[in-house]
């Protein structure tokens, strides 16, 4: 159901090393880049992440309860993105692990602008 999602920057160049570097983990690439922003994704078919300067040209800012889910199919991928992120100068917003028993594997952080970001993936019940 979703075609792609976008999160708003104050410096395009900062953001677009950040995710350049974080979806390399997983092997996403820019599918669109442009002057007020960049696109990433694994493949034509599948939803785009984007990051983009407002395009009514007010200050990025990030909204409270808003997060984006990026979905692995392993939990050794969560970890991975979840680590890359922090590495990369994003901050915690709950290490990855369990939540709950329903299977639900997940990591949290936000980016250098303040995004909030979940990797996670769907463990086998035990």
């Amino acid at each position: 159901m979703i075609g792609y999602t976008t999160v708003g920057t104050n410096d395009l160049e900062r953001a677009s090393k950040f995710y350049d570097e974080l979806f390399a983990v997983f092997g996403a690439k820019r599918t669109m880049d442009f002057p007020g922003g960049i696109v990433w994704g694994t493949s034509p078919q599948a939803p785009g992440f984007g990051v983009l300067r407002p395009f009514n040209g007010q200050p990025a800012s990030s909204g409270n309860g808003v997060m984006i889910a990026l979905v692995f199919d392993s939990k050794e991928k969560v970890d991975a993105v979840y680590n890359k992120a922090i590495e990369l100068g994003g901050s915690d917003e709950g290490k990855p692990g369990p939540r709950g028993d329903s299977g639900f594997y997940a990591g949290y952080f936000r980016d250098l602008d303040g995004n909030k970001l979940n990797a996670f993936c769907m463990l086998p019940k035990a």
